[in-house]
């Protein structure tokens, strides 16, 4: 893959704000090598993290007023159903000169910051090393998004299966959004459900399903020349994200940076293949407030060290690691999400002059 990040800083989507300028204003201004589109669920239903993504699947219905959305299975959906394969083939054709994925848009009405985004840096005609997008991933969407009768589209086969196709194509348009804009694009599949993998909630989710579900999220964004990232921000089976073969795998390393060392002949096989830690070593919570860059650093210093202990070089940790906020900061107040962002750019750069980057 030949992508050796150094101590890159980027972002999880969600900001608290309204204002997508001021969005776009700390995104660039925190994170120049890697700035993101901001999520801002806070604007009202439709910018929430699963209604962002919604749009274009057949039969699901958004109720603003109850705040949900659903998918009405009941009689016969073959039709609909039909009809987005028919879109989701020709986009996907090998043999068409670019995929049009625009069926599975994201409207301003979804997203003022992806527009807000756009249009900033098309209009100073800026271009980054990278531009990081992000998606709803395609377990956490189907496990929580429920029928008429409120059981998870999950374990509907047919209705899963176009989850994980709309979503593939929501990457694959974003990535063509920006591709303009950046030398390479790097897309997050957010799947915050996987913290409960495992549990009596999702005894019936196999491993198998999951890692085939990521896989083909993850090659569709292969096919765009992306590099594709899995955020969890709980603790889960890391191996699976592996498995799946993702280029980065970003976790909670605030709370469960520990945990990566529980797998270190997957991890070990990860990077001698050129895959990326992404550290979510900042926290997302009002612990960010007696934080300092250094008191960071040196609990990232720890966890990359325990991970070292297992027989893996540390300098292909460093080297291929990747500084990230825990989590997503859409629920934290605005100062204290400033702040996240603020020390995420800092110890990235604290970071690299330790080590000569």
């Amino acid at each position: 893959m030949q992508f050796k990040p150094q101590f890159l800083a980027t972002a999880i989507g969600s900001m608290p704000f309204t204002d997508p300028e001021y969005a776009v204003d700390l995104s660039l201004s925190t994170l120049g090598a890697a700035p993101i589109w901001p999520q801002l669920p806070k604007r009202g239903f439709c910018e929430q993290f699963l209604p962002q993504y919604c749009q274009g699947m057949p039969r699901l219905v958004i109720d603003e007023e109850q705040k949900r959305i659903w998918f009405d299975t009941s009689g016969d959906y073959s039709e609909p159903l039909a009809e987005f394969y028919e879109t989701y083939l020709a986009a996907m054709d090998p043999e068409a000169p670019t995929a049009d994925c625009s069926a599975m848009a994201i409207s301003p009405e979804h997203s003022a910051g992806i527009y807000a985004f756009e249009k900033r840096l098309a209009d100073k005609q800026l271009k980054f090393p990278f531009i990081k997008v992000h998606t709803s991933g395609p377990c956490t969407f189907a496990l929580t998004v429920v029928n008429e009768n409120k059981q998870s589209i999950y374990y509907n086969n047919d209705f899963r299966d176009m989850v994980v196709k709309a979503l593939a194509m929501k990457c694959r348009w974003q990535i063509q959004k920006f591709r303009p804009f950046a030398e390479r694009i790097i897309c997050f599949i957010d799947e915050p459900i996987l913290s409960a993998y495992g549990s009596s909630t999702y005894v019936g989710v196999l491993r198998e399903d999951v890692v085939a579900i990521l896989t083909e999220v993850i090659e569709a964004i292969h096919a765009e020349g992306a590099l594709a990232g899995v955020h969890c921000c709980g603790n889960t089976e890391w191996s699976i994200l592996i498995d799946a073969g993702a280029d980065i795998v970003n976790f909670d390393a605030y709370e469960f940076g520990h945990t990566i060392a529980m797998y270190p002949t997957e991890v070990k096989a990860h990077l001698d293949r050129g895959g990326v830690l992404a550290w979510g070593v900042v926290p997302t919570s009002d612990a960010i407030r007696d934080k300092s860059v250094e008191s960071l650093a040196e609990h990232l210093e720890k966890m990359m060290d325990n991970l070292a202990a297992k027989g893996i070089d540390k300098q292909l940790i460093v080297e291929q690691a990747i500084i990230t906020p825990a989590c997503g900061t859409g629920s934290m107040d605005t100062s204290d999400a400033e702040k996240v962002f603020e020390r995420t750019a800092a110890l990235s750069i604290a970071m690299k002059q330790k080590y000569g980057f």
